[in-house]
């Protein structure tokens, strides 16, 4: 085993600073006593995240935001399964071209995708409704959950699926009984990650979600328009924790190294 020398330690704490520094600032400055948004420097205080209680806009979208990501997850999965076993399993014309489609959200900035769902869903007449917001956010979290599905049935020996079918299994029984329990580790993953995206995006539900329908993200962001006070950061670390609630129940169920990267051969 080697072991790393004192530069790539260095690079590596000063890397992991970087990307934790942000988070770090915004959870000290929600337990400050001021009306602005400054470090505390005297005295901590859970005034801001008793204000959250008080403000029934934002519970609402935390309560829209949670229910959004539960659908738009599930929905994407159960999109996400066929077409992984589909594009891992068989292969035919035009099935490079197929993955690329399926994963273009990914690369397709999500300005352009809500202006393009704004236009149409104003032309089919749902423009502002949670369906209109269940079908954008399925769309633009299909390829988390199938990157990861996908990565699961790389790990998958076909050889296991080929005899139990041999041995009089119906193709349902095999997926229900054999596949099924051998990516679950993928699927969860996926749906996890699917979850958070949903949940954390806000450049292109700006464009689809109304006054009535408005997530906890974009609600955040028209907050800060119109106030600076400590509230939003209140909010963010509760969904700072949150995530990391979640995805500390992942480890313990599963372990996020299978979830996230696949079982090791």
């Amino acid at each position: 085993m080697t072991r790393n020398g004192p530069l790539a330690i260095t690079f590596n704490g000063l890397f992991v600073a970087f990307m934790l520094a942000p988070l770090v600032v915004v959870i000290w400055m929600s337990f400050t006593p001021e009306n602005l948004l400054v470090l505390p420097t005297t005295s901590l205080s859970l005034r801001w995240f008793y204000a959250i209680l008080d403000n029934q806009q934002f519970i609402n979208a935390l309560g829209m935001s949670i229910m959004l990501g539960l659908i738009a997850a599930t929905g994407a999965i159960l999109l996400a399964v066929p077409a992984a076993l589909a594009l891992s399993r068989y292969r035919f014309p035009g099935r490079d071209g197929l993955v690329a489609f399926f994963l273009s959200p990914l690369i397709i900035p999500h300005v352009v995708l809500g202006v393009a769902f704004l236009r149409f869903f104003t032309q089919v007449g749902v423009s502002g409704s949670f369906i209109a917001l269940i079908g954008s956010h399925i769309l633009i979290i299909f390829p988390y959950g199938l990157r990861l599905v996908l990565a699961s049935l790389t790990t998958a020996d076909p050889a296991i699926e080929r005899a139990a079918v041999s041995l009089g299994a119906t193709n349902w029984t095999m997926f229900r009984r054999i596949l099924l329990p051998m990516i679950i580790p993928g699927v969860a993953g996926g749906w996890m990650i699917s979850f958070i995206q949903s949940f954390d995006e806000v450049t292109m539900t700006v464009f689809v979600a109304t006054p009535s329908s408005m997530t906890l993200p974009v609600r955040m962001y028209h907050y800060i328009e119109e106030s600076i006070d400590p509230l939003v950061a209140s909010v963010s670390t509760v969904v700072i924790f949150g995530t990391f609630l979640l995805m500390f129940i992942v480890d313990r169920v599963y372990g996020l190294d299978r979830t996230l990267v696949g079982p090791g051969k």
